[in-house]
């Protein structure tokens, strides 16, 4: 398949550049291969010279059958020494490499105060080091650093240092706009210049200093640029890298230039998602094309039109990068947003009911008191299956007591709990790093004899939101739970003056919801209940 634009992500290198973005080998690989499946170009794997991760993760890749091209980073050779003798180019050459991006000055500024040497030492670093690898049948890519500052400084010189990459043998002439700083319209016309002068494709390497990497990105190709360099979710250095997520898409889907298959940019929400859990970063809900909101829909106007057209509130399908439209319920919601939910779960609200009417009043008033559905899946779901008259409540709580005991350094806190499961009165006590961990073990050892697959549930995150500042510690509190059974996740919440029992209300929806659809309850064996410490009436 003939693609228009080349595709070059260094998430694995110039992602990692990014505070708080680390990988490990394994991680690298992982993510190498999400990219391949993605269908990017080039995989720019890191320095294989520079640290122990780097040249593990090329000596892993070598056996591996990629569509991509994994490609090594260095730069040009030191100043006043040979190419063939330096380290970095010559662990380029061992890394097994099809291609390599080498990085070179061509700011006069950067070359006598950061290099400190002669215009003309840095022109023959940048020849001697293209034609080493070259001569070693290498893909070279060479990254004009601080291209855009350098031509704006001295545009002889920065034309200068890729006219000499070219005439060494460059595959590929990429420029950078290393600080960040520069504009679109800047972008388009120093871009459209270089590519009448210099006989080389050419690409862009952007960062987003001034929230304008993807839109220097695109500027760039449409004066003439046809490689784009960047990163999944924008991860880099300072404010990141220009965003590949938000790159393909645009230049695919609204430019008309082909990147990727079709196929391959319908994974571009789940392997974007893949790509912030490996680097343990939380991926902000609103990035376009491939964010939790992208596609979410909550005011009442915004849904009914979504239901009559999706076209009325959204600018793609979002299937077509694979993501999904979601109607939010909220205070804002209007009867449409409503229906849409109670359709997607399969039950019977129609629009002249007045069930709707009493729902939608049931939620602006809860919403009232500091509820949010819009963030609470699971709770919406079980209101509205109540609302429709379904029997949701699995077990009920008789009472809890909570002890919290502080002996020498260390603190103690004991939950005992009595509920009522189908008739069933059933005590169970258990210990915990806090009250609500307590709680959440009680609860457990007490359904785990009815539910085994209680074993298969944990919380994953736990949040708490004071609502009323102004009250100080009287302040009612919103807790927000997530539970996953390692297939799916959803989302409960709880809201009171007592955050143990708004933790206790988010936590019960939590178990409810994931019991909604459980077998019939088998009761343990007499001595499985004694072992757990529960006892029943």
């Amino acid at each position: 398949m003939q693609f228009d634009i080349s595709v070059f992500d260094t998430t694995l290198r110039d992602g990692t550049q990014g505070e708080g973005i680390t990988l490990s080998a394994e991680d690298k690989v992982k993510i190498a291969l999400k990219l391949d499946q993605l269908g990017v170009h080039y995989i720019e794997g890191g320095n294989p010279g520079s640290n122990s991760k780097d040249i593990e993760f090329f000596r892993r890749m070598r056996d591996m059958k990629l569509n991509a091209k994994i490609t090594a980073f260095g730069s040009t050779r030191r100043k006043n020494s040979r190419a063939d003798q330096d380290t970095s180019l010559v662990r380029i050459v061992e890394s097994g490499v099809r291609a390599a991006t080498l990085v070179g000055k061509s700011w006069d500024f950067h070359v006598t105060t950061a290099l400190q040497t002669t215009l003309e030492e840095n022109l023959a670093m940048i020849r001697e080091s293209i034609a080493f690898l070259k001569r070693k049948e290498i893909e070279t890519i060479f990254d004009a650093e601080h291209f855009f500052d350098g031509y704006k400084h001295n545009p002889e010189y920065a034309l200068s240092a890729i006219r000499t990459a070219a005439e060494a043998g460059a595959d590929w002439i990429v420029l950078c706009d290393t600080n960040g700083g520069s504009l679109p319209n800047e972008i388009y016309e120093i871009v459209s210049r270089v590519v009448q002068e210099i006989d080389r494709p050419i690409g862009i390497h952007t960062h987003n200093d001034c929230e304008l990497a993807v839109a220097n990105t695109l500027a760039a190709v449409q004066a003439g640029a046809r490689q784009v360099q960047g990163t999944i979710n924008g991860y880099g250095e300072r404010c990141g890298n220009a965003n590949l997520c938000s790159i393909i898409p645009n230049l695919q889907l609204k430019m008309g230039l082909r990147c990727i298959s079709d196929e391959q940019l319908a994974q571009l929400t789940s392997i974007a998602r893949y790509v912030s859990e490996i680097a343990n970063a939380v991926m902000p809900v609103g990035q376009p094309y491939v964010g939790n909101a992208a596609f979410a829909h909550k005011g009442g106007i915004h849904a009914s039109a979504i239901l009559k057209d999706p076209k009325t509130y959204e600018h793609i399908p979002p299937e077509l990068v694979g993501n999904k439209r979601r109607i939010l319920v909220s205070e804002l919601a209007g009867q449409s947003n409503i229906i849409h939910k109670a359709q997607e779960l399969g039950l019977d609200l129609n629009a002249a009911s007045e069930r709707a009417r009493t729902v939608i009043d049931r939620i602006k008033a809860l919403e009232h008191e500091g509820y949010s559905f819009e963030g609470a899946d699971a709770s919406l779901e079980l209101m509205l299956r109540d609302a429709l008259g379904e029997e949701t409540q699995i077990f009920r709580l008789e009472s809890f007591k909570i002890l919290v005991e502080k002996a020498g350094d260390r603190l103690v806190s004991e939950a005992i709990v009595k509920l009522d499961v189908d008739g069933d009165i059933v005590y169970t006590a258990a210990e915990g790093n806090g009250p609500v961990n307590a709680l959440d073990n009680a609860l457990r050892k007490a359904l785990l004899q009815y539910y085994p697959e209680i074993a298969n549930i944990v919380l994953t995150d736990y949040k708490v939101r004071v609502l009323d500042e102004k009250d100080a510690t009287a302040a009612k509190v919103r807790v927000l739970i997530e539970t996953s059974d390692f297939k799916n996740s959803w989302s409960t919440v709880g809201v009171s003056s007592n955050v143990i029992e708004a933790s206790w209300e988010a936590l019960v929806d939590s178990f409810r919801y994931a019991l909604l659809n459980s077998a019939k309850k088998v009761p343990a064996k007499e001595e499985q209940r004694e072992q757990l410490g529960i006892v029943n009436h």
